[in-house]
């Protein structure tokens, strides 16, 4: 039986998980045409970090028994999205002549796994962007944070699928975890937080002593930063993948908080939980691949604008000497 302190209602629940798999599967159809865009655009970037790109993305074929619930080894992306997948199925067919008993009843194994897998990614995310922030700062202190806290959020993760896998009711698992689901996300907020207003306060510095074409540049670095706004105007892919959603993250992360304590008898929490599962991954794919906007508007910029060499002579000998420009001609 159900705790009657938790009422079940098919439409907060299989009808959100419905909702939340087909997001999910959108997002990761993003992800893999992002993947596909950097390894076209970059092959020359480094072993780690093509290895670091397919590590999050990479999802390698294994056999689902759905009368065991789960049995997977796959990795991140891919694999939160095989996990939410099979968390319905098992939800809509495996148990559709008794749905009314999921949160009396053991989650599927892809429930919690789909949790740790989240971790995993958010880890690795959060760590690629403190590493950006040492390479512009060259300071150790705030990257060893955002590390620390991020290595936390992960133990959490870890201490969740330890736990969900010895659950005897969903319910149960649900209450027992919600000092641990609200501790993990407040770091996991605050890390986000920390990088995005990091990242803008350390490019805001270098905007002050960057020429009128760096600083126009630097501008749009930060607007990516902050979230998608400044790039509506474009086409619907290329603009998902040129946001760094720094801010969204956050505030996703706020809103996933808000509804677990206030709604945990429901799955709307889950649905925003693995939206911005996606979103960390998509992040780090944005990041890399924004560089080649980057080249562009910067080659623009020079086209639009070109320099020009002024003409200027000096008297060598009683007789004037021509100089070379700016751009290497003789003027």
């Amino acid at each position: 039986m159900d705790d009657p302190a938790m009422p079940f209602n098919p439409h907060t629940t299989i009808g959100v998980c419905l909702i939340r798999v087909l997001i999910s599967f959108m997002l990761f159809g993003v992800m893999t045409t992002q993947t596909y865009i950097y390894y076209k655009r970059f092959p020359d970037d480094s072993l780690k970090l093509k290895a670091l790109v397919a590590f999050v993305w990479y999802d390698p074929v294994h056999n689902i028994d759905p009368t065991e619930r789960v049995r997977v080894n796959r990795t991140c992306d891919g694999a939160h999205t095989l996990c939410v997948g099979h968390l319905l199925y098992v939800y809509t067919i495996y148990d559709n002549a008794h749905t009314e008993g999921i949160l009396g009843r053991p989650a599927p194994k892809s429930y919690e796994t789909s949790v740790f897998f989240y971790g995993v990614i958010g880890a690795i995310v959060q760590g690629f962007f403190s590493f950006r922030i040492y390479a512009f700062s060259k300071k150790l202190y705030l990257p060893t944070l955002i590390d620390v806290l991020a290595f936390l959020r992960l133990l959490s993760t870890i201490a969740s699928l330890y736990v969900g896998l010895q659950m005897t009711s969903l319910s149960e698992y649900l209450e027992q975890e919600v000092w641990r689901a609200t501790a993990s996300w407040a770091i996991g907020t605050t890390n986000d937080l920390m990088i995005t207003s990091t990242l803008v306060v350390l490019l805001h510095r270098r905007r002050k002593d960057a020429l009128k074409r760096t600083a126009a540049l630097v501008d749009q670095v930060i607007l990516w930063t902050l979230g998608p706004s400044s790039n509506l105007r474009l086409r619907v892919f290329p603009a998902y993948s040129r946001t760094e959603t720094g801010m969204l993250m956050s505030v996703t992360g706020v809103i996933s908080l808000a509804c677990f304590v206030t709604m945990r008898e429901n799955f709307i929490w889950f649905a925003v939980f693995i939206i911005e599962a996606h979103i960390f991954s998509n992040s780090l794919l944005a990041s890399l691949n924004s560089r080649e906007t980057l080249r562009a508007i910067n080659d623009q910029e020079i086209a639009l604008s070109p320099i020009r060499a002024t003409h200027s002579t000096i008297v060598y000998n009683g007789e004037p000497a021509k100089m070379a420009g700016v751009n290497g001609d003789v003027v």
